[in-house]
């Protein structure tokens, strides 16, 4: 019982101070204990004034305040998806239902996710007249990427001294996707090539290769006309029909390291700086791989092992930032689910792309996994600091090893990787 109650407090307290006070109101009220602490045990006659004039002025504005709540209506939508630093801004039409005009109208989302930021909350309508109707813009900025859960938008009225607000929630969209941002890249440069797919027809449309003939072999009940072989069949005097296999193609296995330690435990407003510059590189490196006829395995471990395909008509670029646009960090090291699940498939990918936050015995072991079963590698490593290990000797045997800071990540600006 107790708890609830402390609950309940805090979030009053937190309604009152974020909503319900404007940030003039949060100058008077914390004006108001100043004055008043000053004023209680001296009763001086200057500071009880001035004391005494706040709390009259913030009463008159509470009282007033409290009958001017506007009757509306709203109507409108957010976008159902964002980029990561780049605003997005929903519009929204409001509908006076009251008997009076509606005087300083103002609409904003209250208690938003930190990664959120709602760019210029103090913009008003002066008044808004009896069955009168206006357009209240609302434009959010989002820090970084990521799955948030909106509030209901409140339409509210400062009057008559902007200093407290008064309104109704309404519902309105319940979340925003935000995908991460990133810069276009015109392609991976790393040898690519094709493998055996048992069931690959299966697994991706037949766009993009011919099918590759085999050989002869007798006639099968059921087999399709057009493969019969008739030369074949004049000369050994039986049906005999050619035969095709459609099942060699590229798949590209693109693994995303996650693993922030537990000793980095504040993340920032805008997360983890190396995190988001790899999820965006790797963003970066599926944008260009979509652009080919490749079949585009994403191997990500987050606080669970994310494991998606794409290209090759299976899904599209916007499916895949999706995917990344969720993907948190790892606070274990990734590697002992990305290993295995990746292991399984070495037989059949061709290329292995891997943007990696570190590099240590674990990930040497997975690339060295990846050589030994015929696959192409690149690495990209991303981090500022130098590696907790060396990484020049795994270059004999894997290829040159591509390192880029953040900030180059961030500005762009490269062309090929």
């Amino acid at each position: 019982m107790k708890r609830r109650r402390t609950d309940s407090l805090e979030r009053f307290t937190r309604f009152l101070w974020l909503y319900k006070l404007t940030p003039a109101g949060r100058i008077l009220v914390a004006t108001g204990i100043i004055t008043g602490t000053l004023a209680a045990p001296s009763l001086e006659i200057p500071a009880f004034q001035t004391f005494l004039t706040l709390f009259c002025v913030g009463f008159i504005a509470f009282l007033v305040n409290l009958f001017a709540r506007p009757r509306v209506e709203v109507t409108g939508h957010f976008p159902d998806k964002a980029t990561a630093k780049h605003p997005v801004t929903g519009a929204f039409v409001v509908r006076n239902k009251g008997l009076l005009p509606a005087l300083r109208l103002g609409a904003g989302y209250f208690g938003l996710h930190r990664a959120l930021k709602q760019q210029q909350i103090e913009r008003e309508l002066p008044s808004l007249g009896r069955h009168e109707a206006a357009t209240l813009p609302i434009t959010l900025e989002p820090l970084r990427r990521g799955l948030y859960p909106l509030p209901k938008l409140r339409v509210f009225s400062t009057f008559p001294f902007n200093i407290c607000r008064t309104g109704k929630a309404h519902n309105s969209k319940s979340s925003l996707l935000v995908l991460p941002d990133f810069h276009p890249i015109a392609g991976v440069d790393v040898p690519i090539g094709t493998r055996y797919q048992p069931g690959g027809i299966a697994l991706t449309s037949d766009v993009g290769e011919s099918p590759e003939y085999i050989g002869n072999r007798e006639y099968r009940e059921g087999d399709p006309i057009r493969h019969i072989d008739f030369r074949a069949w004049a000369r050994i005097a039986q049906p005999v029909v050619r035969e095709y296999q459609e099942e060699y193609y590229c798949r590209v296995a693109l693994v995303l390291d996650t693993y922030i330690p537990r000793n980095r435990w504040l993340r920032p407003r805008g997360g983890f700086r190396d995190l988001e510059a790899a999820v965006s590189l790797a963003a970066s490196v599926a944008d260009a791989l979509s652009r080919g006829e490749y079949i585009i395995d994403i191997f990500a471990a987050g606080p669970e092992l994310y494991v998606f395909r794409a290209g090759r008509h299976t899904a599209h670029l916007e499916n895949v930032l999706e995917i990344l646009a969720c993907v948190d960090e790892c606070r274990t090291n990734p590697f002992d689910k990305v290993a295995p699940a990746l292991t399984d498939e070495l037989g059949s990918i061709s290329t292995v792309v891997c943007v990696l936050l570190d590099w240590d015995a674990s990930r040497e072991a997975l690339m060295r996994a990846a050589v030994e079963a015929g696959c192409s590698t690149k690495v990209i490593l991303v981090r500022d600091k130098p590696p907790a290990m060396d990484y020049g000797p795994a270059e004999d045997w894997l290829g040159p090893i591509l390192s880029l800071s953040p900030s180059e990540v961030f500005a762009g600006g490269i062309e090929q990787l």
